[in-house]
Formats: C-alpha cells, sequence, structure tokens
C-alpha cells in the first residue's frame, strides 16, 4: 500500500528529528547552548561603600550591597573578606571564618584571609589554632593591626606580659590608637594590677569612641578595685545602675575589701527591684570569704 504524502512529510520530519538527537554532544551543545554571562565586577567606589558602611556600624547597609554584588555573580575576594568582616561584626564567628579561607588562596587577599581566620578562631575560642594563625598574619603582615591586638590577647590567657604589651604597642602603632585596641590594653593592665595604667586606657578610649561599652564597663571595674566605688557607680542609668553596683562590688571582693562587696552587692539587689540572682551569689560568696578571712587572723596573745 502506497503510503501518502502527508504521511511521508511526517516521517521525514520525525527521522530529521532523530538526526540531531542522536548527534553529538558537541553539536548539541553548538545549537543549544548560551554564551556564560562575564563575572560581575566590582569597582573601588563599590567597595568603598562597603567598607564604610562597616566602620559605621550600618551592618545591614553592609550586608545588603554585598547581597547584591554576590547574587550579581561578582567573585572578586575582596569582596569576600568584607563579608567576614560583616560577620564577625555580627558574632557569626563560623562564618566569618568560612569567609576567610575561602579568601586566603588569591594572593591579594592571603595576608587579610590569615589575619581575618586568627580573629575568628580567637573569638571561637580554639586558642591554639588562633595563637598559630595569628601568628602567620603578623610575619605576613607587620602592621596588622587587629592580628596584633588580637594575639594580645592570646598572650593575656596566658599570663605572658611582656609580650602582651608588645603586642597591644604594635596594634596601637597600627591603627592609629584605636579604641577598641586601647580597651582592650586597659584590660590587659587590669588584670595585671596596673590600675592606673588600665584607667587611662579606659579614659582614652572612651574620649576616642564614648559609645564603647566594654570600656565604661571596664573602667567602672577598675575604679571599683582602686576602691573609689562612689566613683565606680556614678552616673550610671537606672537600667545599669544595679549591674554596675553588682561589677563594683566584685571588683571589692577581687581586692579583698569583703565589707564593702556585700554592702555594694546588697545595693545592686536594691536597685534592681525584683530577684537578682548574680549579685545574690556575689553576696553569699562575699560574705564566706569575709568569715574565713576573719578566721585566718592570728588570735591576739
Amino acid at each position: 500500500m502506497a503510503i501518502s504524502v502527508a504521511w511521508r512529510s511526517t516521517i521525514a520530519a520525525v527521522l530529521a528529528a532523530g538526526a540531531v538527537i542522536g548527534s553529538s554532544p558537541s553539536a548539541q551543545a553548538g545549537l543549544f547552548k548560551q554564551a556564560p554571562k562575564p563575572a560581575a565586577t566590582v569597582n573601588d567606589d563599590g567597595l568603598a561603600a562597603v567598607q564604610r558602611a562597616l566602620a559605621e556600624d550600618r551592618l545591614t547597609d553592609a550586608a545588603k550591597m554585598l547581597d547584591q554584588a554576590f547574587l550579581a555573580g561578582a567573585t572578586d575576594p575582596r569582596l569576600t573578606l568584607l563579608a567576614g568582616q560583616l560577620n564577625l561584626a555580627r558574632g557569626r564567628n563560623e562564618d566569618a571564618l568560612a569567609n576567610y579561607k575561602r579568601a586566603e588562596a588569591d594572593p591579594g587577599s592571603n595576608a587579610q584571609a590569615l589575619e581575618g581566620q586568627g580573629v575568628a578562631l580567637s573569638l571561637l575560642g580554639r586558642s591554639d589554632e588562633a595563637f598559630s594563625m595569628l601568628q602567620k598574619a603578623v610575619a605576613a603582615n607587620p602592621a596588622a593591626w587587629r592580628a596584633w591586638n588580637a594575639l594580645g590577647g592570646e598572650y593575656d590567657a596566658r599570663k605572658q606580659w611582656s609580650q602582651a604589651d608588645a603586642a597591644y604597642e604594635r596594634a596601637i602603632s597600627g591603627s592609629q590608637g584605636a579604641a577598641i585596641v586601647l580597651n582592650n590594653r586597659g584590660f590587659s593592665r587590669l588584670l595585671q594590677r596596673r590600675l592606673d595604667e588600665a584607667v587611662k586606657d579606659f579614659v582614652d578610649a572612651l574620649a576616642k569612641k564614648p559609645d564603647l561599652a566594654a570600656a565604661r564597663t571596664n573602667l567602672r571595674i577598675a575604679m571599683a578595685m582602686r576602691g573609689e566605688y562612689d566613683k565606680a557607680v556614678a552616673g550610671a542609668t537606672a537600667d545599669s545602675e544595679a549591674g554596675a553596683l553588682n561589677n563594683a562590688g566584685f571588683a571589692a571582693m577581687l581586692q579583698g575589701d569583703y565589707a564593702a562587696a556585700e554592702e555594694l552587692f546588697q545595693r545592686a539587689m536594691n536597685a534592681k527591684g525584683e530577684f537578682y540572682g548574680r549579685a545574690s551569689v556575689n553576696l553569699q560568696l562575699a560574705h564566706e570569704l569575709r568569715l574565713k578571712a576573719s578566721e585566718a587572723k592570728p588570735t591576739p596573745r
């Protein structure tokens, strides 16, 4: 039976389609593949805008700009470094560590990536790894003040005070006296009972950045450790008064002034206006320490 012209046309079309489907993969790709989009680039102005946002603590703005760049396909390792800095500022230290590890392979970003990894590891409490990484960072870039600052903290943890002093000095020099470095050196001096020097560092830090809460808290503790209890709690707001009194009491307790500590803890509990568990525990501890100190005193003959 003869095949109609219409059916012959249909069969020919199917055979033709089969010839394309059965052709080599490279031939198919040549027919159907779209040209790849070029990777998005970022200019220096865009990087500077993100850096400004981070410096001004405008973290939401920085995150938005970075998200837009990455969604557009940008692969500049400098953006990855900034993403790490953003994650550190947000307390997302594991994410920051991952960012810096990705940036490490690029020669132009390697030194900053080592610094970022060291800081992130230190914040994560992975002290031995942090110590090694921070030493690599300052060897790669002796001007890496954030690495020197973190290294100072690692030396503090090891009670290697002279090395800590030297590290903070490098950090202060490299950062033109950044408030956070002054605060950290002040805390190191507080640990060493170098109270006058600690107070000066905290005051200098607050002069640079008046809203640095850590420096204000540390200054109150240092004053209390010098026995200046009224100064230590002066100017505290209603919301922070209980905490300031509790911290002053703890400082008094560290100095062995147990009677003053008990009084300050009691005032902290009163200022709280409700149960203040931390001050209550501290009050009990100060009372027990005062009794032990009294029992340890030699009996006069």
